[in-house]
């Protein structure tokens, strides 16, 4: 006749598939993402702080981005004809706020 007792624990293939799980658990568990994640206080400072250098990069990269456009264009030798659409473009937009020519926005 066969016994009827089980094998040991320590034979089970699904004993040991437990204690690795067990242990890359308690493994993740110590790692410095989730202790952030654990304290709402260290959670809110962390993603106020991602969010200072988020977007201090994009106003750093967005101005040297549009000073490098700039400086291109500036090398071109038809922009000033752009320059004085703008000067009559900025004088016609004060006489229409009544800033020029006794033109007033007054009813």
């Amino acid at each position: 006749m066969t016994d009827p007792t089980p094998a040991p624990a320590e034979t089970l293939p699904e004993t040991a598939a437990l204690t690795r799980l067990a242990e890359e658990v308690e493994r993740f568990n110590n790692h410095r993402f989730v202790a952030v994640q654990n304290s709402l206080w260290r959670l809110l400072m962390f993603q106020f702080l991602r969010g200072l250098a988020f977007g201090l990069g994009s106003v750093m990269g967005a101005t040297i981005l549009v000073s490098m456009i700039a400086w291109w264009l500036s090398q071109f030798e038809f922009l000033p004809l752009i320059g004085d659409w703008m000067v009559i473009l900025s004088d016609e937009f004060e006489r229409a706020l009544g800033n020029g020519n006794g033109i007033t926005s007054d009813p």
